[in-house]
């Protein structure tokens, strides 16, 4: 027997965010502006971490184990995205997120070289 959680009133308001965030982006140009501008973020996010690890010259690792972390916690809820249909637009949503945060690291590597 398996057990349901608990339905508490913060996951019922996020999920109906999520709802109402599909359905405004039923508008293709919506959709692939909000893609943009997250792959945009995931730059900015990608460039930064890149720029701050080699001005301090002490948290490579950190920043290594956080950037490795939040790359495999994208991974895992594009996974957990893709086996339901209904969730294309996450999927891409966070697609976009991570080649934003590939990009970023892969520009900063060429300028440390």
């Amino acid at each position: 027997m398996v057990i349901k959680p608990q339905t508490t009133k913060f996951q019922i308001y996020v999920v109906e965010n999520i709802k109402t965030l599909n359905l405004w982006a039923k508008n293709p140009w919506r959709k692939y502006s909000l893609a943009l501008i997250l792959f945009f973020i995931g730059y900015l996010l990608g460039s930064s971490l890149g720029m701050i690890s080699a001005v301090f010259e002490l948290m490579d690792p950190i920043s290594a184990l956080v950037s490795i972390i939040f790359i495999e916690l994208l991974i895992k809820l594009r996974r957990s995205f893709s086996l339901n249909k209904n969730k294309k637009f996450l999927t891409l949503l966070t697609d976009c997120l991570r080649i934003g945060l590939f990009y970023g690291f892969f520009t900063e590597g060429l300028k440390l070289l």
